[in-house]
């Protein structure tokens, strides 16, 4: 994937809830096969973006293009060309692992012999193949979370958004998601969009965005980050920045807004 195209433009996108302004006429992009950290405290505007640029919601005003579309004008093809993995558990863990991505198929109207194809394909990429025809509700924590990223790759998205994809999971298991996020990108090329507060994990993007009371604060990468404001972690570079520590986010009524999506 030529790295030098942008997967995400964004030029002046603004949300506003009754005359309170969330995101603020923001502009960056995001390069196909980067990956890209979008950090901020509660309250800053990161998930208001981010659901603009799954559809989940319509800009006020400004323009989001993602994987070359425009997200007001073609969300179905936006929809079928990202994938989502959101912080909390979504999967039906009365099912097994294989008829959670056979469900998850079925959704994106993908060919029978392109499910069954797919499906050893993702689970063997997250070391899950030989727990296929397990009920999920026998899964561990971090299990679940590699299967929930192994759905999210089923119907070869172009970008995956990740929101808080290891939080509530042990260091060992976090070092594990990452190592397939990392291994996925190098393989196929994955853009990535994520969020984290855990700023040991934004230290692995390509790029990092700092947003806070709805406009980018600042954007480059870790090393450049921690140069310019003369610190050694990019937590006391957001710490500096935005006077606030980086908290948790929920990010149930995103999944919610998404299965309800029309």
């Amino acid at each position: 994937m030529d790295t030098g195209t942008d997967i995400v433009h964004v030029e002046n996108l603004t949300k506003k809830f009754n005359g309170l302004i969330a995101v603020n006429a923001i502009s960056f992009s995001v390069k196909a096969g980067e990956i890209f950290g979008f950090l901020g405290p509660n309250g800053a505007g990161k998930t208001t973006t981010i659901n603009m640029l799954c559809t989940l919601l319509r800009p006020t005003s400004g323009t989001a293009v993602v994987t070359c579309c425009d997200v007001e004008k073609d969300p179905n093809r936006v929809r079928r060309e990202i994938g989502i993995i959101f912080q909390d558990p979504s999967l039906d863990d009365r099912l097994t692992a294989d008829d959670n991505l056979k469900f998850h198929g079925y959704l994106y109207n993908m060919d029978h012999k392109m499910i069954e194809q797919r499906i050893p394909e993702v689970l063997g990429l997250v070391e899950l193949l030989d727990r296929r025809k397990d009920h999920v509700r026998k899964f561990s924590g971090g299990m679940k979370r590699r299967l929930e990223i192994a759905r999210g790759l089923l119907h070869c998205p172009k970008l995956l958004f990740l929101d808080e994809p290891t939080l509530g999971l042990d260091p060992q298991t976090r070092a594990h998601i990452w190592d397939y996020i990392i291994k996925m990108r190098k393989e196929t090329g994955l853009s990535v969009f994520m969020t984290t507060h855990y700023m040991q994990e934004a230290e692995v993007c390509d790029r990092v965005a700092i947003i806070d009371h709805g406009k980018i604060i600042d954007l480059d990468t870790p090393a450049k980050l921690k140069e310019k404001y003369g610190e050694t972690t990019l937590e006391a570079v957001f710490l500096k920045i935005t006077g606030r520590e980086i908290r948790q986010q929920g990010g149930e009524s995103a999944w919610v807004q998404w299965m309800r999506r029309p």
